[in-house]
């Protein structure tokens, strides 16, 4: 609500991804007026598209969102699809004088790796070499952080980490490597399968989102906003594999080897950048001004659930043929370089 008792207005950019769906329906269902500006109007099974005043327009170009709002005010905007510098700067262009709150959805992934202490807080080294992606959000939150400081641009960033749904496994490969585990092929493991990792339902996500909306406290703030969930990876496979009813089998190969043998993956930098290694993530700040955030989704419960949409949406969840070539490939790299080193072992 507002200082006069009105709902709250808000604009989201994109909203119709992983984490942005659950947060339109959840600032809905808080009884917000809610606008949603992309490319291609309604995303398909958004539950609440007719509670939701749809733009159409391309963030990436200024004048077909200056044309998309017209005159319009809100009183927070939310954007997850703006990347680097040249990005933010036009977001701010745009924005400036039109929003009290301006939130960039940025990454946790940008926090340098490997980590050195736990739990990571907001305050952590934030570079990261391997994956552009994370750079481009690193840069663009650097261009916010300064229009801050220079002008009272009203911002707060926020960093999610692996957030999924029903729709979206949070593994590299995702539904190829549901399919794999199910028929009983090999699955690859970055490492030794032991590092931990954060978990992070967009259900889960969208609580503390849209918690910060309007809140003159996260003005000039960083949060990242995660669940409380954390599993090595051989668990994270482990627990696929028994929503499935089967057992998991599991190889161990190196992340700079996967990138080595697969750098046209779209998930090896990632790997070798982020997933590899363990990221577990302190609460307390968003905890601090959202005080009812409590990530309520583990990932034991939600796979089923996972499962059961897998059965239910069989034309867009089956494997990917070049996803599994690739898995095949590091698979092959294993037993061959496991060969060698067996051959290397003194006789008995």
């Amino acid at each position: 609500m507002t200082l006069d008792g009105a709902p709250l207005t808000v604009l989201f950019i994109g909203g119709t991804g992983t984490i942005s769906t659950s947060s339109v329906r959840l600032a809905v269902a808080s009884g917000m007026n809610v606008f949603v500006l992309n490319r291609r109007r309604r995303a398909i099974g958004l539950d609440v598209a007719d509670a939701v005043t749809w733009l159409t327009g391309d963030i990436t170009d200024p004048e077909s969102v200056r044309s998309a709002i017209g005159d319009l005010r809100f009183d927070a905007v939310v954007n997850f699809l703006t990347f680097g510098s040249k990005d933010a700067k036009a977001a701010i262009e745009i924005f400036r004088g039109r929003t009290r709150h301006y939130l960039h959805i940025s990454t946790a992934s940008l926090y340098g790796k490997p980590v050195k202490q736990w739990p990571i807080v907001e305050s952590a080294q934030r570079h990261n070499a391997f994956v552009a992606y994370s750079r481009a959000k690193l840069e663009a939150e650097q261009t916010f952080f300064a229009a801050f400081a220079d002008e009272g641009f009203p911002m707060t960033i926020v960093r999610p980490s692996h957030t999924y749904d029903d729709a979206n496994p949070p593994v590299p490969g995702e539904w190829t490597v549901f399919d794999r585990i199910a028929r009983g092929a090999e699955i690859v493991v970055p490492g030794d399968g032991t590092s931990l990792w954060t978990l992070t339902h967009a259900e889960d996500f969208a609580q503390g989102l849209v918690g910060l909306l309007g809140n003159p406290r996260a003005v000039g703030e960083a949060f990242h906003i995660t669940g409380n969930d954390v599993h090595t990876w051989d668990q994270i496979y482990t627990l696929i594999a028994a929503a499935l009813g089967v057992e998991a089998k599991l190889v161990h190969v190196p992340s700079e080897l996967i990138l080595a043998a697969a750098p046209d993956w779209f998930w090896s930098k990632l790997i070798i950048g982020d997933l590899s290694h363990s990221a577990v993530f302190d609460n307390t700040k968003i905890r601090s001004i959202v005080p009812g955030f409590s990530p309520t989704r583990t990932f034991h419960r939600s796979v089923v659930r996972m499962v059961a949409w897998r059965a239910a949406h069989g034309a867009t969840t089956g494997p990917d043929a070049a996803t599994d070539a690739v898995i095949d490939r590091l698979v092959a790299g294993y037993h061959g370089a496991r060969r060698i080193f067996e051959a290397l072992a003194p006789a008995p």
